[in-house]
């Protein structure tokens, strides 16, 4: 699947995380997304900001815990070590690829997986102690929906951690500043709600449920590695060349002065990721 560290040619755009997706190259899409997802669990910010979550959410023997958008399964595996035998840990995943990752990943221990997505939980009102969901509001069309599902399964003391990026955050150094301006332009347009940060707290609220005052946040910083072999940004750059936003000799340009400045000791890129705690 991988060479020096990624794949070869990276598959995988904003959209393949969306329910109504459908890829060209099944195969060559999981591959990529499952490294992605890996990568991204590498930098010191994903981490933190999911302990931080965890503390709050608090999930104790017995108890019902369920990630929604659960990816390869890594923080359904650690709500199944917390709620025990007795408790239950489900991972809700609508890709079919992900899911059969997950499951392989968990074999061994007593994590599930159900197909589902946000806006549609497959749970019965008020069966769900605790309830997190990582980086999928920004993908969703009707996140109101989804604060709605998390409100109606959470039972009465639930508590629930929505975490997500904003990327009107995303910032890049070296970069000449308009070309970063119609990259990121193009690259959130392509999203179905890139500003999800900032709106998550309100749809909580509107739902129904208590949000935490405290709001955590932690800026994902791409390591060097991956700013030096630029296959994410490549990929995305490569949609915004065929859009008409950028020409192949502006990106060109700006993977150079990257990775120069890599070796310089100087390149920055990093979106800013936020965690609200809702309580029922």
């Amino acid at each position: 699947m991988t060479s020096e560290g990624g794949p070869p040619e990276m598959k995988v755009n904003a959209a393949a995380f969306r329910r109504s997706h459908v890829a060209t190259d099944a195969d060559a899409e999981l591959a990529s997304l499952v490294f992605v997802l890996d990568l991204q669990e590498t930098a010191h910010a994903v981490p933190r900001l999911r302990d931080w979550a965890m503390d709050r959410l608090a999930p104790a023997p017995g108890e019902t815990a369920v990630d929604v958008g659960c990816g390869t399964g890594t923080e359904v595996r650690r709500f199944a070590g917390l709620v025990g035998q007795i408790g239950r840990a489900v991972g809700v995943e609508p890709h079919e690829g992900l899911r059969a990752v997950a499951e392989e990943r968990s074999a061994g221990t007593t994590a599930q997986y159900l197909d589902g997505d946000a806006t549609a939980l497959p749970f019965d009102d008020g069966t769900v102690d605790v309830l997190r969901c990582e980086r999928v509001w920004q993908h969703l069309d009707d996140p109101e929906q989804a604060a709605r599902e998390v409100a109606r399964v959470l039972a009465p003391g639930g508590r629930a951690a929505i975490l997500d990026s904003d990327w009107a955050t995303w910032i890049a150094n070296p970069a000449d500043p308009e070309f970063w301006r119609r990259f990121n332009d193009a690259f959130c347009a392509r999203m179905a709600n890139p500003f999800a940060g900032r709106l998550v707290r309100g749809q909580l609220w509107a739902a129904g449920l208590t949000v935490d005052d405290d709001v955590g946040s932690a800026a994902l910083v791409m390591p060097d590695d991956v700013v030096r072999n630029p296959a994410l940004f490549r990929a995305s750059a490569a949609l915004a060349i065929e859009e008409g936003v950028l020409t192949e000799d502006e990106v060109e340009v700006q993977e150079r002065v990257m990775v120069e400045a890599v070796e310089r000791g100087d390149a920055f890129l990093s979106v800013t990721m936020y965690a609200f705690i809702g309580r029922r």
